[in-house]
């Protein structure tokens, strides 16, 4: 079992930059992939970024360039840092945990998720 709980969230202008983290609950983080979605209103859940075990990033081609994921199994933390915010990235924010070693956009694969946490981009 993980919980996980998100913080960093908050109102940017345009061209700014925020740091998500989720920190996770349980002796077993270092063996998850990590992922971080968004959801805005009225839209599906979109895959923004995710982490193996052993460190391989995979973005969405949206946020690529601008987006970094990373870890640090020592605190049991995944974080989420986001430059050149546009008011698109506009949505709550959610980390979530997957068991299995291959990396996946699809929600569906993840098996432990966050409360989420707000991020707004002004123009």
């Amino acid at each position: 079992q993980v919980q996980l709980v998100e913080s960093g969230g908050g109102l940017v202008q345009a061209g700014g930059s925020l740091r998500l983290s989720c920190a996770a609950s349980g002796r077993t983080f270092s063996r998850y992939t990590m992922g971080w979605f968004r959801q805005a209103p009225g839209k599906e859940r979109e895959f923004v970024a995710a982490i193996s075990r052993n460190y391989i990033t995979y973005y969405s081609d949206s946020v690529k360039g601008r987006f970094t994921i990373s870890r640090d199994n020592a605190k049991n933390t995944v974080y989420l840092q986001m430059n050149s915010l546009e008011p698109e990235d506009t949505a709550v924010y959610y980390c979530a945990a997957d068991s299995a070693m291959v990396l996946s956009r699809n929600p569906e694969a993840y098996e432990y998720w966050g409360q989420g946490t707000q991020v707004t981009v002004s123009s």
